[in-house]
């Protein structure tokens, strides 16, 4: 579960309220039922006809990522896999990595493993696998652009629930202390839609982008590893590309104890 950002938007919600209360406003003045239909529903179906249903609810999906966040493959076991992968195919052969595909749990590395032991062509194999990691990113960002879309629907359906608003209170246009309370909750309706965008529709899709990012740079590492490997280089090479990735990422790792021994089970 990814507490950082539980914690980070009840805090947002908690502060805007506190500032409201402060102020000595109602916090029932923020309880409108019609305004949340308004800029939800207008936004959601504005979204059904930008998107086809499946892909938004692909996205919705994604988006439990960004709350609770799966657990997957630790990316240094996976860089891991690929030094002890190098080892093995330089002492024993590439073939001798195929009593080892089973073991290893990462779906791309395995993928570019097989691929290595049945093609005999580094430029094939990164053809192959560079056109599926291309396929792949423009598939998960597509979940990041479908929110991007709901932040930028949700603000105009607030002004739409505002401007209904105004329009329902000008038959009160003669009671001024009923048209100033009924012009206070008009713009609720903008509230809404500014904080749902900015609370919510957009900082999933940033989360979202930088997740795909993420996996999509690991990718690329495990391309070249597995390249690497094929074209028969030193493990020491493909060390020396891998630590490019860490300093990225500013981790210390060291591979020196993955030379002789299994690599997380990989014997």
């Amino acid at each position: 579960m990814n507490f950082s950002a539980i914690i980070a938007l009840a805090a947002a919600v908690f502060l805007i309220l506190a500032s409201h209360r402060a102020d000595g406003a109602s916090m029932v003045s923020l309880l409108q039922p019609s305004a949340v239909m308004i800029v939800l529903g207008g936004t959601f179906c504005a979204a059904v006809v930008n998107f086809k249903p499946s892909t938004l609810k692909n996205a919705l999906s994604s988006a439990m990522e960004v709350f609770f966040e799966k657990q997957p493959a630790s990316q240094m076991k996976v860089l891991d896999e690929i030094i002890y992968l190098a080892h093995q195919a330089r002492v024993k052969g590439l073939f001798s990595l195929n009593t080892l595909i089973d073991k290893i749990q990462d779906p791309f590395l395995k993928r570019g493993v097989q691929l290595s032991i049945d093609f005999n062509n580094p430029q094939m194999i990164y053809d192959i696998l560079k056109a599926e990691i291309s396929y792949d990113e423009e598939e998960e960002l597509i979940n990041s652009r479908v929110f991007e879309a709901l932040g930028g629907y949700a603000p105009t359906f607030g002004i739409v629930g505002a401007v209904f608003g105004l329009i329902q209170i000008m038959g009160y246009i003669q009671q001024p202390d009923i048209l100033a309370q009924g012009i206070a909750v008009a713009f609720v309706s903008t509230l809404y839609g500014v904080g749902f965008a900015n609370l919510l529709f957009l900082p999933v899709a940033g989360k979202l982008k930088m997740n795909t990012r993420e996996r999509i740079l690991l990718k690329e590492v495990v391309l070249q590893g597995i390249v690497s490997i094929q074209m028969e280089e030193s493990p020491m090479v493909i060390e020396e590309k891998l630590l490019a990735y860490l300093k990225y990422h500013n981790r210390n790792h060291s591979f020196e104890h993955k030379k002789h021994a299994g690599a997380h089970g990989l014997r």
